[in-house]
């Protein structure tokens, strides 16, 4: 396995991006992307599916852009390049002075602020996985990239994170599997400064989901497709303006479907959680809605279904390893000085043995997920890889959360400390399936 490759060339154009931006300012980001440059409340509602965006219809003219793989350099290597490097270093201090402090009141009103929202537009992560030459940032597929930023963002609050990650989810997936067609209508809004607020909807609210038996059906019809069904965890659904939905294809199986939301039969229900309420979760009601037949994605290949499942719990598996990381650092810091019987509970054996164990289940669920993402960019196999990863970031994720609780005492039982909604959060890595892709 390699994560080390040749420069991608996107991390200074992510960086330019940025700094002619006057976000930086409102961030106070500014002396930091700099030196960066030159080193190199919804619940209870139910309503019709946003309107406001009209989506300009192109005719297909050729083969659809389909980022190239990168190649194995043979070097055992985990160190980011130097793109990497400067990418998640701006995004993790964003995540610190800006996720982080709003986290609570994001949670509070079931939603992320607009605000964050536009200031994360900034950051280009819509354009990582479009090619350059429609309006994104690179040929080469960036699977580690992704992973890495979603382990940043999620570092500042993983409920933000997944909303600000959705819109970047579906344009990754026309990127990957998308049409000449699909790709020059929808792409160019994503790569634009308004970027449309849109979801991966591929879970159901039943119990034992399985995301290849599923419920939400295709029926062929003379003009194209009649969809019926629900979806569940869809992020910010009330708001969304473009979906990818996960539907069974009369006759093909599972598969991926555009759907806009301003068509008729398309409704958008609360779908209160337990965790990630910043992500504004909600339910996706499909009754009767006719689409035509180009809004099958790309060609409807099993095959893109499957990857396209992986590649979903593999940004899951990063957004767990960036709360696992804001655990770790969080209750390194509370035993060291919080005091019992004249010395710090650091000095006590067996809190000093759990806070080794969360680091040590950390370094390997990290190690697995990108040695995933790396075999998944340069075109190989990662089924196994991924299916280890699904399985440790969720286990351990959850142990984290728990022992992070368990370390506070009494005090990680109440929301004065972040570690009962990183507890919360965390449980849902091994049950989400969908929302975000890398």
């Amino acid at each position: 396995m390699a994560t080390r490759r040749d420069p991608m060339g996107i991390g200074l154009a992510v960086l330019n991006r940025i700094a002619s931006s006057p976000t930086i300012d409102k961030l106070k980001l500014r002396k930091t992307t700099e030196k960066a440059v030159y080193e190199g409340a919804k619940s209870g509602f139910r309503v019709a599916g946003a309107s406001g965006r009209v989506f300009k219809r192109v005719k297909g003219s050729g083969k659809p852009t389909r980022l190239a793989r990168t190649s194995d350099s043979g070097v055992f290597d985990l160190e980011p390049t130097e793109d990497q490097q400067m990418i998640v270093g701006v995004i993790k201090e964003f995540s610190a002075e800006v996720l982080r402090p709003a986290a609570s009141d994001a949670e509070n009103v079931n939603d992320t602020s607009k605000e964050v929202l536009a200031q994360t537009s900034e950051f280009g992560l819509t354009l990582l996985n479009i090619p350059e030459s429609l309006g994104g940032l690179s040929e080469d597929r960036s699977a580690v990239t992704g992973v890495l930023v979603a382990e940043a963002l999620a570092e500042g609050d993983m409920g933000q994170a997944v909303a600000c990650l959705a819109p970047a989810a579906v344009a990754t997936a026309i990127s990957l599997w998308g049409s000449d067609a699909q790709q020059q209508t929808y792409l160019p809004d994503f790569a634009g400064d308004d970027i449309p607020a849109s979801a991966l909807a591929i879970a159901e609210p039943r119990a034992l989901f399985d995301p290849f038996e599923l419920q939400t059906t295709a029926v062929k019809t003379e003009s194209g497709y009649v969809l019926n069904g629900v979806k569940s965890g869809v992020v910010r659904g009330s708001e969304a303006e473009l979906f990818v939905v996960g539907v069974d294809v009369e006759g093909q199986g599972p598969t991926l479907v555009l759907v806009e939301s301003s068509t008729a039969g398309v409704t958008i229900e609360a779908d209160p959680s337990m965790g990630l309420r910043a992500a504004g979760l909600s339910r996706l009601i499909l009754q009767d809605v006719e689409v035509s037949a180009d809004a099958i994605l790309g060609d409807g290949d099993a095959a893109d279904y499957r990857e396209c499942i992986r590649l979903s719990r593999l940004a899951w598996a990063g957004l767990a390893l960036g709360t696992g990381r804001a655990v770790l650092d969080y209750v390194s810091d509370y035993v060291k000085t919080r005091s019992a019987f004249g010395e710090p509970i650091a000095h006590r054996q067996a809190v000093a043995f759990m806070v080794a164990n969360i680091a040590i289940e950390l370094e390997g669920m990290r190690l697995v997920t990108l040695k995933a993402a790396s075999r998944a960019e340069q075109g190989l196999d990662f089924a196994r890889e991924v299916a280890l990863a699904r399985r440790l970031t969720s286990e351990y994720g959850m142990k984290i959360g728990t022992d992070g609780v368990q370390l506070l005492g009494g005090h990680g039982f109440v929301k004065e400390h972040p570690v009962e909604r990183w507890y919360r959060d965390l449980r849902a890595v091994g049950l989400m399936e969908g929302a975000v892709l890398v």
